[in-house]
This record gives structure tokens, C-alpha cells and sequence, in this order.
């Protein structure tokens, strides 16, 4: 008896689109979220150290990271490394750069001046997973748009780990950045601290980062008290192709790209060619036993992967616009048909846009919209940690000019107040 393929081969019409829920919909993690945002609330540090003891199992003597030890962690990082690092900061800085916005001002012939002031935030939380992997990328995505934004304080979060401290990568990129505000702290409890602060980390304004259920439902929990850059769910990717020279292992590869994050993963390839589809589905079933994250990839190919066989590309392309995937890799063989694409969070174009060039080199954010959100939201950027405030100056000219009709707008409301304070500013300047 054969066995069952690793990942299955559907049709474009068997294939109905059902997105996962974004993380946190799960009624036993929004409980247990609340009940950790309010212990840290009532309890502060007493219940990031209790909580890092549970979950962590790291007894804390300390909640913030000293400037010998981010020091020390960013000695210890070999020269290869720090190229590695600071070549990505450097192509991150470049691209972001370009984002940002200014403050502008219109003067109307009347004297009157319209616009929007440009702000940064004032301080920012950066929380860096720690678990089934550690992710410097994700400190550069996030730290990098913030400083070139001119917020004064980021803050770093991090779980611990055996040493009470967050990863030496982590801790030591920290340095390299320039920021001195670490602290070891991770999970929902690092969330909770961030919004409410404690007697050891003050509050900021917004959070951003990615995390697990966990923080993510936190996130979800504390926003309005504090900013948040969104509410993620599983990673994503969605590969689409009709071109025949494409290598078959590029295919593979990339899918396994994604898989690898945890067992929520979606990869799914959409093709026109049963063909290729048999043959990546072969080679996933040869590949992924000898992989050392096989049993995660694994699960995440068997629950969330797919390979989808399309008549006509135009067929796929919908598929792609209704599932709005966080990573979309374009393998196309008409560079016209990339025009019917509306809907993807990052889109890599050509046979040597691997998914991993823009996770960690390329310049665009890789912190991108999952769960089909890219149907109305885009990636992290500098505007993320910038706020617009409308400017008016009405001019002397200008009110009188239009000053009944705004009053009379308000009594269509019934906002009499609104009116009058119009009305008494008419009254006096014709007097």
C-alpha cells in the first residue's frame, strides 16, 4: 500500500479558500492572556519574574539587560558576522530611508494655512521571538524603520535564556543598533509590560514584532491602550507558476522555506503543470525526512500545504488575489499577467527572488500582513512609527467667507455649541 503524499495536488476548482485565523482566536489563550496582562498590572516585575520561572524556566535577577553585558554580546560577535549584520542594516536603512514623510504646509491666497505636522513616536517596543528560533532579522525589520523614523527610545524585549539574558546574537545586535534598553523578558508577560508598564520598564506608545499565540493575542488585548503594528497569524507562502524553466528543487526549496517556521506554516505552490506539481510533490516526500526540522515541516506541509493545478494562469492569479498571501514569489513566463496581481503583503518576481532575500537582505520589511490582511494592509515601514496631525490656520477672510455655512452645518446637526462659537466670532469681527 502506497503511502500518503506528503502534500496533496488539488485542482483550481477543487480548491476552496478558507484562511486560518489569525492567533489568538483560541478561547484558553485569550483567558490565559488576560490573566497574565492583569497579574503584571497588579504585580508588575513580581510577575515577569514569577512568569519567566514558569514559562521560561529561568529564575531572573535581573529585568533589564546592563551596557557591559549588550557590550560584551556585541564583542563576541566574530567579524563575519557583523558584516553579515551590517550589510542588512545597511540595504534595510537604504530602502526604508525612502519612506519617510515631512511635515508640509499650504498657504491659501486668503492667509489661510492648511497641512499635517510629521511626528515620530515617542517611544517604541520591539519584541524579538525567542523559542523554536531566535530572529536578529526581525530586530534589524523593526529597529531600523523606527531610528530612521526619529523615535528617541526603542526598547527591546527578548525572552531569557539559560544565561537570564536574550540570545548573544539578539543581545549583541542590540549594541551594534545603538540601542541600550534591553530587557529579558518574552511571552505574553513581555507584551503586558510594554502597554502597562512596571517598576522596572515604562510604557510605550506602540509594539511591534512577532511572536507566538501568546503575544500575539496579548497584542490584540492591549491595543488601544497602545499602538500595534497588527495581529498576525501563521506565515505564508504562495508561489505562482507557468514557466517551464523554472528548476523544479528553486520550487521545493521555497516552500520549505516557510514550512520550517512552525507546523501553522502554509506553503502552496499554484501552477499550470501537473507535471511540475508531481515532481515537487516527489521531492518534498524525498527531501523532508532528512531536513533537521523535519517534523515541524512536516506537520505544516500535511495541514496547511497544497499544490494546486490550474488550466490558465489567469485561474491562479485569482486564487492568489482571494488568499492575499503575506509572501508571493512570481514565476511567470508573460511579465503582463503580473499586472491582474492586487492582493500580496511582499511580491518576489524572477527565479532569483527567493523569499529569503527579502527576509533578511533585500531591503523591504519582512514584517508583511498575513491570514489574507494584505487585502487592506501593508508590510512595516517608517510610517508605522510616524503621526500626522492635521494643521489649520484659518484665516480673518476665510471665516467670514465661510463661517455661516459652517454654522448652518452644525444646526443640521443639532450642535447648536458648535455653531454659536462660530456665529459669535462672525458677529464680532463684522461689528
Amino acid at each position: 500500500m502506497l503511502a500518503m503524499p506528503l502534500i496533496p495536488i488539488l485542482t483550481g476548482r477543487d480548491f476552496h479558500y478558507n484562511p486560518q485565523a489569525s492567533q489568538g482566536a483560541n478561547l484558553a489563550v485569550r483567558t490565559g492572556v488576560a490573566e497574565i496582562i492583569g497579574k503584571v498590572i497588579a504585580q508588575g516585575d513580581a510577575a515577569l519574574v514569577d512568569y519567566s520561572l514558569k514559562f521560561d524556566q529561568v529564575e531572573l535577577k535581573a529585568l533589564r539587560a546592563s551596557q557591559s553585558e549588550i557590550d560584551q554580546a556585541y564583542g563576541e560577535i566574530d567579524s563575519k558576522t557583523k558584516a553579515i549584520f551590517q550589510g542588512s542594516i545597511d540595504h534595510i536603512r537604504a530602502f526604508h530611508q525612502k519612506q519617510l514623510q515631512q511635515s508640509w504646509r499650504q498657504v491659501e491666497p486668503d492667509g489661510t494655512i492648511l497641512g499635517e505636522t510629521v511626528t515620530p513616536l515617542d517611544r517604541v517596543g520591539v519584541y524579538i521571538p525567542g523559542g523554536k528560533a531566535f530572529y536578529p532579522s526581525t530586530l534589524i525589520m523593526n529597529a531600523v524603520p523606527a531610528l530612521l523614523a526619529g523615535v528617541p527610545e526603542v526598547v527591546a524585549v527578548s525572552p531569557p535564556g539559560e544565561t537570564g539574558l536574550p540570545h548573544p546574537l539578539v543581545l549583541g545586535l542590540c549594541g551594534m543598533l545603538g540601542i541600550k534598553e534591553v530587557y529579558t523578558v518574552g511571552g505574553a508577560q513581555a507584551i503586558a509590560a510594554l502597554a502597562y508598564g512596571t517598576e522596572t520598564i515604562r510604557s510605550v506608545a506602540k509594539i511591534t514584532g512577532p511572536g507566538n499565540q501568546w503575544v500575539t493575542e496579548a497584542k490584540r488585548q492591549v491595543f488601544g491602550k497602545v499602538g500595534i503594528d497588527s495581529v498576525a497569524g501563521p506565515s505564508e507562502i504562495l508561489i505562482l507558476h507557468d514557466d517551464p524553466s523554472i528548476e523544479v528543487e528553486y520550487l521545493v526549496r521555497d516552500l520549505l522555506s516557510q514550512a520550517e517556521h512552525d507546523e501553522e506554516a502554509t506553503s502552496m505552490l499554484v501552477t499550470t503543470s501537473k507535471t511540475t506539481a508531481l515532481a515537487v510533490q516527489k521531492r518534498l516526500g524525498e527531501l523532508v525526512p532528512t531536513l533537521p526540522r523535519a517534523e515541524i515541516i512536516t506537520a505544516s506541509l500535511k495541514n496547511h500545504g497544497k499544490l494546486i493545478v490550474v488550466e490558465q494562469i489567469e485561474e491562479g492569479i485569482e486564487i492568489c488575489n482571494q488568499i492575499a498571501p503575506e509572501h508571493l514569489e512570481v514565476l511567470l513566463s508573460d511579465a503582463s499577467k503580473f499586472a491582474l496581481i492586487r492582493n500580496a503583503g511582499a511580491v518576489f518576481v524572477g527565479p532569483y527572488s527567493s523569499e529569503p532575500v527579502g527576509d533578511y537582505y533585500a531591503g523591504p520589511n519582512h514584517t508583511i500582513p498575513t491570514s489574507g490582511a494584505a487585502r487592506y494592509a501593508s508590510p512595516l515601514s517608517t510610517r508605522d512609527f510616524q503621526k500626522h496631525s492635521s494643521y489649520i490656520q484659518y484665516s480673518k477672510a476665510r471665516l467670514l467667507q465661510e463661517g455661516e455655512q459652517i454654522a448652518r452645518f452644525a444646526d443640521l446637526e443639532n450642535l447648536h455649541a458648535h455653531a454659536m462659537a462660530v456665529r459669535v466670532r462672525l458677529e464680532k469681527e463684522d461689528g
